[in-house]
């Protein structure tokens, strides 16, 4: 068994907020007990899934390695047996493609999958270009220091994604309030009370508010692309079928608050991040400049490496398995640690080191097989274009501040990025 302060950490907001606690922890399990089971407190106990290869190996296997059976982020025994009170049985507040099996999975994904595939994503790049600028531009007319996360990352993906989406720029502020909220419940900066909630029920009735808010922004929208179908992602939400049959209305409700909240947030996590390292690491900062065409696509995979925003999803065996030479048995629940995986002392040259030329880089922090992230060109498409637009006028960068990650174990990156800059 996984020593009890460990599995502690690996399940703490304020561990992964913290970063070091975390980072250490999981050294600790890929030299020791790369796999073995934890059993904190008031927690089933799961098999902590430390190694790139094994995290690998789950994930390749979608059929023996289920994400719906149970819940698909580690929750502790009262959250989910309230959840499961409140949703008729089911582990799952929502039912989108994080929480589907085939063969549900497969059309759902197909439904919106032409939308997010590189050739459609290419015709939107003019348009995320004008985007892009318009940030830069703000940014440098702030006269040299901003907090890049709130003023910059966060605000940037989210206007793509609810381009795309169909959301107008008015609602932008209220989807990334909701967004926040849901991922940074145990954050008091983020979550709905502005508190850290003091018992499970609280907690767990606020992240129901910002669903109940989500479904009824969604609810609207969905009426009027029935009435009025456009070309955007909504329309193919409110009027796509299934084997025939029109989405059911908690299968669309999940899509639309997936597509408006992880399609902007780990995108947004990742380009916050890349500055902070940036700013800390001014010799990688200078050799990017030195050449950013040709060091752009290492850049930008080392910084999905570096934040890896989601931290987890856990996977529940359909059969007796084995891994890495340990028996699973049916019905285990596996919690598979993606910035352990990109950590791996076996994978990465020198894993702790930010390096923009970090070639080979297989980071894992997409996920891989059938779940594979439906938005990762989209999401490498917009940082792409943003350091475009902005590393060729940045000319000095340095910390202003102390910049801070949200307290979250599920979806975590930073919430405040103080910076001073030179621009040109």
């Amino acid at each position: 068994m996984i020593p009890t302060d460990i599995a502690q950490t690996i399940i703490d907001p304020k561990a992964y907020a913290a970063q070091t606690p975390v980072d250490e922890a999981f050294k600790f399990l890929r030299r020791e007990m790369p796999l073995d089971v934890a059993a904190p407190e008031g927690f089933d106990p799961f098999w902590v899934v430390t190694r790139h290869r094994d995290i690998l190996e789950v994930e390749r296997q979608s059929e023996l390695f289920h994400n719906g059976d149970r819940s698909t982020v580690l929750a502790n025994r009262t959250a989910d047996q309230k959840v499961r009170a409140m949703m008729g049985g089911s582990p799952h507040l929502v039912r989108s493609l994080v929480q589907m099996d085939n063969p549900d999975h497969g059309y759902y994904r197909r439904l919106t999958q032409p939308y997010f595939m590189p050739q459609n994503i290419r015709k939107l790049e003019p348009r995320i270009r004008e985007i892009a600028k318009s940030f830069v531009d703000r940014m440098a007319a702030k006269g040299g220091t901003c907090d890049f996360a709130r003023d910059v990352a966060f605000l940037y993906p989210l206007h793509v994604i609810m381009e795309i989406l169909g959301v107008p720029e008015a609602d932008e502020p209220l989807m990334l309030k909701l967004t926040q909220e849901l991922f940074g419940a145990g954050d008091s900066d983020m979550n709905r009370e502005g508190k850290i909630a003091t018992n499970e029920d609280e907690g767990l009735a606020a992240i129901m508010a910002t669903v109940a808010d989500f479904v009824a922004y969604f609810n609207k929208m969905t009426e009027d692309r029935r009435a009025h179908p456009r070309d955007d992602v909504a329309s193919v939400i409110a009027n796509g079928t299934v084997n025939g049959q029109p989405l059911g209305h908690f299968e669309a409700m999940s899509y639309y608050i997936i597509v408006a909240s992880a399609g902007h947030d780990t995108t947004s996590n990742t380009t916050a991040g890349a500055l902070w390292s940036l700013a800390e690491n001014l010799g990688e900062f200078a050799k990017l400049k030195q050449n950013i065409n040709g060091l752009l696509p290492s850049f930008i995979e080392e910084s999905i490496r570096w934040v890896t925003p989601v931290k987890h999803f856990m996977r529940t065996a359909t059969d007796d398995a084995e891994v890495a030479g340990r028996k699973i048995a049916k019905g285990d629940w596996l919690f598979l640690s993606y910035p352990s995986g990109n950590r791996d002392e076996e994978v990465f040259d020198d894993p702790f080191a930010f390096k923009v030329d970090r070639m080979p880089n297989k980071q894992i922090a997409f996920g891989y097989g059938a779940h594979v992230c439906l938005g990762q060109h989209l999401g490498r498409l917009e940082m792409r274009i943003l350091w475009e637009e902005l590393l060729p006028r940045l000319e000095g960068l340095e910390l202003a501040g102390e910049p801070r990650r949200t307290e979250a174990a599920f979806v975590c990156g930073p919430k405040s990025l103080p910076i001073r800059f030179r621009m040109h």
